[in-house]
Formats: structure tokens, C-alpha cells, sequence
């Protein structure tokens, strides 16, 4: 199980579970934003493993594990989503999904659950829910976001989003090296060091 697919509409999840496979010695075979290309990458890719989100245009992801089921497909699907309650995750089980992590905890678990589905093993948190309240922010988090200036939240907002410093920099109408200096007093006041830190943080705190 080395080759994978990641489907999320998200750029910043999509770019932060590729670093994290490869860093784990698999290979990224394909991305997509897009339920109904999702199903045919897979048919096309023959991946060994498909990450998808829940909340993704033309079909959502319960649709497109279904689907990939119903044509067939052998190979691993585990969801990525911010959803989290007990509710979703039944659904995914049902689906024909072989696990189920939340953004909301970080990515820490994706190698986990990753290494369970190659052992052939599901990977379903079913109690985590009750674990987590929703709405819950850490109170160290709390802190360092108020200590954010309106234009470092602005580029932390942006950034979530999958843009580039140009980009923000195009939108919030300054150089890129004002966006630049932003983002690093931004990262310097929130304690992250990677796209995927920022990524985990903003899922976290449920900034987007």
C-alpha cells in the first residue's frame, strides 16, 4: 500500500498530507478538489490507498467511497474531514471506508491509521465526539491568537486557505514582502515552523 490518492478541496490539507506520506515513504499518485474526478482518477490510477474529505464539490465523500465500492475497488479508503461526531463516522464505516480521522487532531493519527488499514484492521474513533466538545479552543491557542495583529490574522486566515504570499499579497493590496513580513511575525507569535503546522493550528482552533 504505496501509491495514494488525496482528494480535499482544501490545498493546504491536500499539500500537508502529501509531505507527511512522503515523509513516510509513499508516493502521491494524484490529487484532486472533486468527488466525481475522484472516482475516475481511482479507475484510471489504480491507487493502493484513497484519503478523501467528506465536504468536497459535485459528490461529497461518502458518495465517492460508495461508488468506488460499487465498481469494485479493492484498495484502501480512509477519511480525512473535519467532521468529527459519531454520526458521520458510522456513516463512513458504512460507506465501505476502512477508517476515519479528524483534521480537528491535527494529523497526528494519519500514520497510525494508515498502518492499521495495511494490517487490515479498520481505523474508527467511535467515542470521539464525547472526547472532544466542540468548540473547545486550548487556552494557550486562545492567547496567542489575541496577540495577533488584524493583518498577521488576515494572512493566517489566507494561508489556511491554500494561498500563496503573492496572492495575499494581491488581496490585501501590499508588496509580497509585507505579506512575507506578516507571515513571519505570524508564525513567530503562534510558535509554527511548517505549512503543516500552520495547517494543524488553523484546524485546531477552527480558523478557516
Amino acid at each position: 500500500m504505496n501509491s495514494v490518492l488525496i482528494v480535499d478541496d482544501h490545498p493546504v490539507a491536500r499539500l500537508a498530507v502529501r509531505m507527511l506520506l512522503e515523509k513516510d515513504g509513499m508516493t502521491v499518485i494524484g490529487e484532486t478538489d472533486d468527488g466525481l474526478k475522484a472516482v475516475q482518477q481511482v479507475r484510471q490510477l489504480l491507487p493502493d490507498l484513497v484519503i478523501v474529505d467528506i465536504d468536497i464539490p459535485s459528490i461529497n465523500g461518502i458518495n465517492v467511497v460508495q461508488r468506488l465500492r460499487a465498481n469494485d475497488f479493492k484498495g484502501g479508503i480512509l477519511f480525512l474531514t473535519g467532521k468529527d461526531d459519531d454520526h458521520y463516522i458510522k456513516r463512513c464505516a458504512g460507506a465501505g471506508a476502512d477508517g476515519f480521522i479528524s483534521k480537528r487532531n491535527n494529523l497526528s493519527e494519519l500514520h497510525d491509521a494508515i498502518r492499521a488499514i495495511k494490517s487490515g484492521y479498520g481505523f474508527f474513533p467511535i467515542n470521539r465526539a464525547r472526547q472532544n466538545a466542540a468548540g473547545d479552543i486550548p487556552l494557550d491557542d486562545k492567547d496567542k491568537i489575541a496577540s495577533l495583529s488584524e493583518k498577521e490574522l488576515q494572512v493566517l486566515h489566507f494561508l489556511t486557505k491554500g494561498h500563496k504570499v503573492i496572492e495575499i499579497a494581491v488581496k490585501m493590496m501590499v508588496s509580497d514582502k509585507t505579506v512575507s513580513t506578516y507571515k513571519r511575525r505570524m508564525m513567530k507569535k503562534l510558535d509554527l515552523r511548517t505549512s503543516i503546522d500552520i495547517y494543524n493550528f488553523a484546524q485546531r482552533n477552527k480558523i478557516d
